[in-house]
């Protein structure tokens, strides 16, 4: 089984919007239903759990079959936690949680996998998920799309100033990253509670406890949407339509 835990309980709060970035709607539809649109069309994803706060759970649902989008594979929500880490992990749980509300790990295949992605990056592609499943060969635990930049970089302290220079390949991580769900359930519960606070992206978990990850090319047209520019960018890949320059404005559950 492969599940796929699609991120979405950030306050997106390098956007001014009256709505968290990934609800957004930019030619009609919102920015989650971009993935999920991809996720759900994957011949790979078997189920997907959503991480959403309550009130935006029905309109996530509405706006998929607004579009057309079957819902069938969505297997459920999962509340956000205290940091992203702590949401995946509150994403894993829901995945094995049986009936009676117990989790057990002794029912998870060897061949279960979760691919967790990002609802800031709307432009997700089968390829992306493809090469994922692809590089899971046998001997690797997981698979991180990454993007390579050989610059010279430099690195500044709190005060701006700068203090050091880099000069080499640096790789930028994206997302989905596609891990074997047992062994990474697991090590994210050994974190818990304190080490899952400094947790600062989901491959750092299975890197600490030596799970072996293969590595695959990244799409560099799959940005993340932070900030107003990357919205600015995103809204101008399409066609105006029922997007307007401003698609905060006038944005109605």
């Amino acid at each position: 089984m492969n599940v796929a835990l699609l991120l979405a309980g950030g306050a997106g709060l390098g956007i001014s919007s009256d709505v968290p970035k990934q609800y957004i709607r930019v030619n009609g539809k919102m920015l989650i239903t971009y993935s999920l649109e991809t996720l759900i069309a994957s011949s790979h994803i078997d189920e997907i759990q959503i991480v959403a706060e309550h009130e935006w759970r029905e309109y996530i649902i509405a706006d998929c079959k607004e579009h057309g989008i079957n819902t069938d594979k969505i297997r459920g929500f999962a509340i956000p936690g205290f940091s992203r880490q702590a949401s995946i992990l509150n994403g894993l749980q829901n995945i094995l949680r049986e009936k009676n509300g117990q989790v057990d790990i002794n029912n998870i295949e060897e061949d279960d996998n979760v691919l967790i992605h990002d609802a800031s990056r709307p432009l997700v592609t089968t390829r992306q998920i493809n090469d994922c499943f692809g590089k899971m060969t046998d001997g690797y635990d997981g698979v991180i799309p990454v993007l390579f930049r050989e610059n010279a970089f430099c690195v500044g302290d709190n005060e701006n100033n700068v203090s050091e220079r880099i000069y080499g390949k640096i790789s930028e991580r994206q997302t989905p990253e596609l891990f074997h769900l047992k062994k990474y359930y697991q090590t994210n519960m050994e974190l818990m509670p304190d080490k899952l606070k400094e947790i600062r992206n989901s491959a750092e978990p299975a890197i600490m406890a030596g799970m072996n990850l293969n590595i695959v090319l990244g799409d560099k047209s799959s940005f993340e949407v932070i900030t107003q520019e990357d919205l600015d960018r995103f809204i101008s890949i399409f066609k105006p339509s029922s997007s307007s320059p401003n698609p905060n404005k006038n944005w109605h559950k």
